[in-house]
C-alpha cells in the first residue's frame, strides 16, 4: 500500500539567466510530484535577498506553494518587517526561519536578532499566525553547539517561540534521526520534524557540504565514492540506491515526509522518488 507522506523540495536562487532557465525547467519536471511546498534558500548576510524573492515568484508562477528562507543575520528589525510585509503582499504563507551563516569579517555585527528563536518570535509578533514557520533541526548536532543537550534546548526554544514544524539538516545514518526524535519526544515535542535529504551526485561537493554543516558521511560511503573516481554516472547510480534505501527506512519508521535538497536539479530527486512508496 502506498503511503501518504508530505514531500517538499528546496531550491536556491539563480545567479544569471541561464541558471534561471534551468530553475524553471527543474520546477516543471518536479511539479508532477505535487509537493506540499517548495522552499527557496537565502544567502548569508542578505547577499541574495532580492534573488530569493525573485525565485519565490518564479516558483509561485509554476504553481508551487513557496516558502522563502528568512535569515536574521545582518538585518535590522525594520528591514525584516519590510521583508515580511513584501512576502505577505506576494501571497506567501510559509517561511523557513533561520539564524543564517555568519559571513567572514562580519565580527559581532550580526544584526538586532541573534538567534533563530528571536526571529521566530519576531515573525509571530509582526504577523500573528499568517505564516506557517519551519525551523532547522540537527540530528547530528549543530557544528557550533557545545553539547547535544544544549543543541536540543536551542531547538526547543525555536518551537516555544512559535515554530510550527522543522526540517532537519541532511544525514546519511537513519539512526541519527530516530535518536533525535526519541529525545525530542521525551521533551514533549509533537510538531512534525521532516528529514532533509541530500542526493549524492558529486564526491567533492558532498564532502564540502558535509564539512560546512557537520554532517557525518559514513566510512563505507566515502570509500565507495572514492572507488568510482570520476565516473559520474556510477556515483549517481550508487547515490540513488543509497538515498532511496535511507528514505524508505525513514518513511517506514514514522518520518512524516521528506524534504529534498534538489540543488536545482530534478533528475536525481525524481529517480529517488520513483523508488519510494510515497
Amino acid at each position: 500500500m502506498r503511503q501518504t507522506k508530505a514531500i517538499s523540495f528546496e531550491f536556491f536562487p539563480p545567479r544569471d539567466i541561464a541558471a534561471q532557465e534551468k530553475l524553471v525547467r527543474t520546477g516543471k519536471q518536479l511539479v508532477a510530484a505535487k509537493p506540499e511546498y517548495v522552499s527557496v534558500t537565502f544567502g548569508a548576510g542578505g547577499s541574495t535577498r532580492s534573488g530569493t524573492a525573485a525565485a519565490v515568484r518564479i516558483m509561485q508562477n509554476l504553481g508551487f506553494e513557496t516558502a522563502p528562507h528568512l535569515s536574521c543575520v545582518g538585518s535590522t528589525k525594520v528591514e525584516l518587517a519590510q521583508v515580511l510585509n513584501d512576502y505577505r503582499q506576494q501571497g506567501v504563507r510559509r517561511l523557513v526561519a533561520l539564524r543564517g551563516d555568519l559571513p567572514s569579517g562580519m565580527g559581532s555585527d550580526i544584526g538586532e536578532l541573534h538567534y533563530a528563536s528571536d526571529l521566530v518570535r519576531f515573525v509571530r509578533d509582526e504577523t500573528g499566525d499568517w505564516f506557517h514557520i519551519d525551523v532547522a533541526a540537527y540530528p547530528e548536532m549543530h557544528p557550533e553547539s557545545s553539547s547535544a543537550d544544549t543543541d536540543l534546548n536551542y531547538f526547543i526554544a525555536k518551537l516555544d517561540a512559535g515554530a510550527n514544524s522543522a526540517i532537519t539538516q541532511f544525514f546519511f545514518n537513519a539512526d541519527a534521526y530516530f535518536d533525535f526524535m526519541d529525545r525530542v519526544r521525551q521533551k514533549g515535542v509533537t510538531v512534525p520534524i521532516v528529514p532533509g535529504i541530500m542526493p549524492i551526485t558529486n564526491n567533492s561537493q558532498l564532502l564540502r557540504f558535509a564539512k560546512m554543516c557537520g554532517a557525518d558521511i559514513p566510512r563505507w560511503i566515502r570509500l565507495r565514492l572514492l572507488e568510482y573516481g570520476d565516473d559520474r554516472e556510477s556515483i549517481r547510480a550508487f547515490g540513488v540506491e543509497v538515498i532511496s534505501r535511507l528514505c524508505q527506512t525513514l518513511l517506514d519508521n514514522g518520518a512524516p515526509g521528506l524534504h529534498f535538497y534538489t540543488l536545482n536539479n530534478a533528475d536525481i530527486t525524481n529517480r529517488i522518488m520513483r523508488n519510494l512508496s510515497v
